[in-house]
């Protein structure tokens, strides 16, 4: 038998092929499940699942990754919008319903504060989210 170090540590050692590459029992069926799009925002899943980085996306194209562990402080102010602030800079949201209740228990402002939104994309001129008043839309990413 020509059994891996991997499986032996892995608790493989001896299974059947067809069984050696399968989930693990005790794993979450989402845990490697995409996060929903909520139009202007990502949303992670599982609760608790966290993401590392928030990934900014403007309209032209350019992106701003910043680590939720840089993250200092986060501000919601309803004529203001969202101003983060980390690792020495700012970064302001701007848009409507950025604080609304887009689905049962899901907020943008408090998506960021618990780490479970991982990207933000600004809304292009091209697109149409006015169909649904209640619905977050990130108008601007300033950094």
């Amino acid at each position: 038998m020509n059994d891996s170090i991997l499986d032996k540590f892995t608790g493989q050692q001896g299974r059947p092929d067809e069984f050696r590459h399968r989930r693990p029992l005790n794993a979450s069926p989402v845990d490697d499940a995409e996060p929903d799009d909520l139009g202007t925002f990502g949303w992670l899943r599982g609760v608790k699942e966290r993401a590392l980085m928030l990934e900014l996306q403007r309209s032209d194209g350019s992106i701003l990754a910043i680590g939720y562990g840089w993250l200092e402080r986060a501000e919601f102010n309803p004529s203001s919008g969202i101003t983060l602030h980390a690792a020495g800079r700012q970064v302001r949201l701007r848009g409507r319903n950025l604080n609304a209740e887009v689905r049962p228990a899901v907020r943008l402002f408090q998506g960021l504060v618990s780490h479970r939104v991982p990207w933000i994309r600004e809304l292009r001129r091209s697109e149409e989210f006015s169909d649904q008043e209640s619905m977050a839309v990130v108008e601007g990413i300033e950094w």
